[in-house]
Formats: structure tokens, sequence, C-alpha cells
């Protein structure tokens, strides 16, 4: 879940139509009828009028509209490969309760962005504060990417429209093992998800990853991450104590000597990193917050 508190800092976007990549197949135009065979081809059936997809679909410009403003007033610029990405996916497609099996896509583009409950304990973060994070991260189409906390997939599938591989870990086992099915009906077949701690990552990806993001409160930079991070990469990782205000967003460089650099970003709140990382003290000599 993620919620910026500090506001630091994308000029105007065009606003194309969904479901469109640049480099890759064209996917299907985004309508109510391949909007509810998605839903349905990935365990999620659901019933939807012309009207009410039509309403969600009319709040989609305004919400980009948001998002183009936030990145420049906090970020002092647009990365228009930013708002591409969050053109092209179907927020409403991600609002979904697992754990009570409750589609609420009617919630999607809201005018107040905020965190939505996914179930067990998870959630859906606020599309401003993902628009932030992923142009922190500068992502680019050669890279291997790696989430920690694949939630509810959308910041998976965000970077997988921008870059050439998308990896994501999932702690809660009956959320990632329903979430990993929402991607192929969507089409985005470079994104592969599986259940596990993060806090180790995903040592069994040759050549390791170009950005590592961290989408939950760690309380230290887990050094498993830094061994799997690229000579050049960034790693984005929230840390602070649980559920507390007074978390902080760090973003980590790894140098070609292989040298770690920090800086400290805004303050953010974020539901906890669980596993490995609540039961380890920080070891000596960890990169720390």
């Amino acid at each position: 879940m993620t919620h910026l508190l500090a506001r630091r800092t994308i000029l105007g976007a065009s606003l194309a139509m969904p479901f469109i990549r640049t480099g890759r197949a064209a996917t299907p135009e985004w309508t109510r009828d391949a909007f509810l065979k998605a839903m349905a081809d990935s365990g999620r059936p659901i019933s939807m009028s012309q009207a009410s997809f039509d309403a969600i679909q009319a709040r989609k410009p305004a919400a980009i509209a948001r998002i183009s403003e936030y990145l420049k007033s906090h970020l002092g610029k647009v990365n228009p490969v930013v708002i591409d990405a969050f053109q092209q996916l179907p927020r409403e497609y991600y609002h979904y309760h697992y754990d009570d099996k409750i589609a609420t896509p009617s919630e999607a583009y809201e005018e107040n962005p905020k965190p939505w409950a996914l179930g067990y304990g998870s959630a859906l973060s606020d599309y401003l504060g993902q628009a932030y994070m992923t142009q922190v991260l500068d992502p680019q189409p050669e890279h291997t990417t790696l989430e920690i906390g694949t939630g509810s997939g959308f910041q998976s599938s965000l970077l997988s429209r921008i870059v050439k591989k998308s990896y994501s870990i999932e702690i809660i086992e009956p959320l990632g093992n329903a979430v990993k099915k929402i991607f192929a009906p969507l089409g985005y077949d470079n994104v592969e998800t599986r259940v596990g701690d993060g806090y180790f990552g995903w040592p069994e990806v040759d050549g390791g990853f170009d950005r590592i993001i961290i989408t939950c409160a760690a309380q230290y930079a887990p050094p498993e991450l830094f061994k799997q991070l690229k000579p050049g990469g960034v790693a984005l990782i929230p840390i602070g104590q649980p559920m507390k205000r007074g978390q902080f967003l760090y973003v980590y460089t790894k140098d070609e000597q292989g040298k770690v650099h920090t800086r400290k970003d805004v303050g953010v709140f974020f539901i906890p990193m669980t596993g490995a990382m609540m039961k380890n003290p920080q070891p000596v000599g960890a990169t720390p917050g």
C-alpha cells in the first residue's frame, strides 16, 4: 500500500486509448465485452452494464491529467513513458477484493487517490504514489525488474509495459496464487510472479535486476537484494516501523564498482514487509536506511 506523505516533485500528456503499447503487439480494444472476458478468464467473473463501464472510462482522462500534474509538481518534469504505461493499463481490472471475491471496478480513477483493500491484509496502492515511485525508479525498455509485494499486480503490470521483463514476489499465498492468473487475459506475457519471501529476492534469475522496487515497509534494506542488483541499478525501498508514521522512501544506486549509495526521499506509509524481515535483526554491515 503506497501513500506519499511528504510532497516534493509530467508535462501534459495526450489522452490516448488505453491498452496500446509501442513496440509490442497491439492488444484488443478495451471495451465492456473485452473487460468482462478478461475478468472471466482470470477467474473473477462479474457482470456490468454498458453505462457503468462507460462511466469508469469517462473518469480516466482526469486521473491521467492528475498524475501528470502531480509528477510535474513533485519531480519537476513528466516522464511520458510513465504516462503511456498508465494509459495502457485498465485500472478497474485490478480493483478486486480477493478475500471476499468481490470486484470493485467502480472505485477506479477516484478523484482523491487512496489505497484500496484487496483482502488478506493487502492493498492496491494509490495511483499517484505508484506514478511517483515508477518515475523515480526510471525503468528502461531493456531492463529486467523485480517487485517485492505483488499485491494487486498493478505495479508489475505497469512496469511490464515499459521494461523487457517484470518479476514480482508475493508472500501471501492465496493472494499470490490468485493474482498470477490476471496477466495472461490482458496479453501481458512478460510478467512472471511467484509466491515467496521477497526478503531473499529471486536469485534464480540470471544476471540479476536493473531495477528493484519494494512496495511494503521494510525495517532495513534486505542484503540479498543488493547482491541481485546490477551495477548501475536502482532500488526503491520504503523503510520504517510497521504501520507507523516516520517511514521514508530510500533510493539506492549501485555504481559500476559495486558500491551502493543511498538517498533519503519522501515520507511514505506502507503495510509491513513480513516473513524473514520480521524475524531477523538487521545484519551487521547491512546497507542502512
